[in-house]
């Protein structure tokens, strides 16, 4: 989850010289204001987003759970991915469709920071789950022979927890330090509490959130990247010096290449999109800062249970057994 900087130098969010400032305690999530009559209409759209993440997610872990062949290292980092594509929607999706659809647009500010934490935790995981599954591919491609070995949960642990770690204190800290600011303004131009975009409300000095939002950014998503790159070229690198190199081993890197690449991507767009403030307008911002989040929660469950084999296979039997069952029912009530 990348939390957006602002520049500390930026007139409009600095009120220097004023005093006995009335702090905001209630916000109205102002996004996407720009279209007007049109606005309501969002609904379909993200409702639709909505229900594909919350479906294709709860099928994704429901598989995994449920077939003990798939209990394997991937799979269960596969079925912890999906958990987190499942509650990230659940944190703000409800509230925005309810601001679309009957304008409900305010917001505490302990309502504020409560969405904010649970949002930028469970999104950090995102990359996090990124950086678990390279190390599992690393493993089992560079160090076959002891693969299970390390990747058995006693050993693996030593990876879970400085990570999980780290977004805990991270995340803990920017949410701290954001509701301790003075916020002269209550219209967030955002759909849910965004970091930057509660920061850029406050009165006086962000230095410190800009100096703590900025050595978030390098300890999480550019280091995780930076990991996942480095394992990526050591595990490309093996299996082109391999001569028995394995179609499936090949097969997954790239599954797993295309998901960090588009989400990479989606992240990327977003950052520059809030950092680079005259070049799009604010509903675009909005749009992108709102994608980065729901688009990996759609995207994740479809890659992995298209791209790979066993689960396919076993979505694919366990949706054709519910059909059946429906199908078994609905002539019940018939007859």
């Amino acid at each position: 989850m990348w939390v957006w900087l602002r520049n500390p130098n930026d007139s409009s969010s600095v009120s220097a010289g004023i005093t006995n400032i009335s702090s905001h305690k209630h916000f109205l999530l102002n996004g996407f204001e720009e279209l007007g009559e049109l606005r309501p209409v969002l609904f379909i759209p993200f409702f639709l987003i909505f229900i594909v993440a919350l479906l294709a997610n709860s099928l994704l872990i429901y598989v995994i759970v449920s077939q003990r062949s798939l209990h394997q290292p991937m799979s269960i980092l596969i079925a912890g991915m999906a958990c987190v594509d499942f509650c990230i929607p659940v944190f703000f999706v409800p509230n925005m469709l309810l601001n679309f659809l009957f304008d409900w647009k305010g917001i505490s500010l302990i309502g504020c920071l409560v969405q904010m934490h649970f949002i930028h935790f469970f999104g950090t995981f995102q990359s996090t789950f990124l950086v678990w599954m390279a190390l599992d591919r690393y493993f089992a491609i560079c160090t076959p022979l002891s693969y299970h070995e390390l990747m058995a949960p006693e050993k693996f642990l030593k990876f879970i927890i400085p990570l999980a770690g780290r977004n805990i204190l991270l995340i803990t800290l920017i949410v701290s330090l954001a509701g301790k600011l003075s916020f002269c303004s209550n219209v967030m131009n955002h759909c849910f509490c965004e970091h930057m975009a509660l920061v850029e409300l406050a009165c006086g000095s962000i230095a410190i959130n800009n100096l703590v939002g900025l050595i978030s950014v390098f300890f999480i998503p550019f280091f995780d990247f930076l990991f996942i790159a480095a394992s990526y070229l050591m595990m490309f690198s093996s299996i082109l010096r391999s001569s028995s190199t394995s179609v499936k081993a090949l097969h997954t890197c790239i599954t797993h290449a295309m998901v960090i690449t588009l989400s990479i991507t989606v992240a990327l767009i977003a950052f520059l999109s809030y950092r680079i403030k005259n070049s799009l307008p604010a509903a675009v911002r909005v749009f992108f800062s709102t994608m980065y989040l729901l688009f990996p929660s759609c995207l994740n469950p479809i890659v992995y249970g298209i791209r790979t084999t066993e689960i396919r296979q076993h979505m694919l039997k366990t949706l054709t057994h519910w059909k059946h069952f429906v199908q078994t029912k609905s002539s019940e009530i018939i007859s």
